[in-house]
């Protein structure tokens, strides 16, 4: 799988009070965005691009140019009831402390990355101890395809977190390791930033209700 449009997407979050000029303008039709403002997801190319009100809502139809791309959703939840153990975690073959899943629709699977200073790394994912995990916490089930990713961290120091995001969010994780450069145990400055950036996911975070668990869905790997 390729995956330049994950690393090259995953920018590097501006300087505070910046605001990079192509970040002013939706880059679908032209239009001035707002702050804040949605993505869409290039399904073929992995690339996410900042778009208007109007183009966002477009490409929340299913089908919409024919599912090329799709509106990434604005949801972040999190299930009270769903816990990871260290043993959980060593069989779906993850070699550090944080990393995302997101279903490709693509290479029809579930796939496994973690950030870091040279942007995003695929880690080779165990697909049964995925499966078994998403039949025993049907929010990891619950990820829509291409536009939503699970997303595990032990950096806030509350333990294993879980949480269903945006993969806007993830990209914007990558973004900020990048910048940092040094990767997730590389110093005081990238510890400190993860936290912070998990303590926002966390604030932003709604339980999951039940009508958000899949319950009666088959699960896909």
């Amino acid at each position: 799988m390729s995956l330049s449009g994950l690393r090259g997407l995953a920018r590097p979050a501006p300087a505070a009070g910046a605001r990079p000029p192509d970040a002013e303008r939706c880059e679908l039709c032209g239009e001035s965005l707002g702050d804040p403002h949605g993505h869409v997801v290039d399904v073929g190319t992995r690339g996410l691009q900042c778009a208007c009100r109007g183009c966002y809502l477009l490409f929340t139809t299913p089908g919409a140019a024919g599912g090329r791309r799709r509106a990434v959703p604005e949801r972040v939840l999190y299930d009270p009831g769903l816990r990871l153990s260290a043993q959980d975690w060593d069989e779906l073959g993850i070699p550090v402390s944080t990393a995302f899943f997101f279903r490709n629709s693509g290479a029809g699977r579930v796939v496994a990355f973690y950030p870091g200073p040279a942007g995003a790394t695929e880690s080779l994912l165990d697909l049964g101890a995925w499966q078994r995990l998403a039949e025993r916490h049907p929010m990891l089930a619950a990820i829509a395809d291409d536009v939503e990713a699970v997303l595990v961290t032990t950096a806030g120091g509350r333990g294993r977190e879980v949480f269903l995001v945006p993969i806007d969010v993830c990209y914007d994780l990558v973004g900020r390791m990048r910048l940092l450069g040094r990767g997730f145990d590389g110093g005081a400055g990238a510890r400190a930033a993860l936290e912070a950036f998990f303590a926002d996911v966390a604030r932003r975070a709604r339980p999951v209700d039940e009508a958000e668990r899949p319950a009666e869905k088959a699960v896909r790997p």
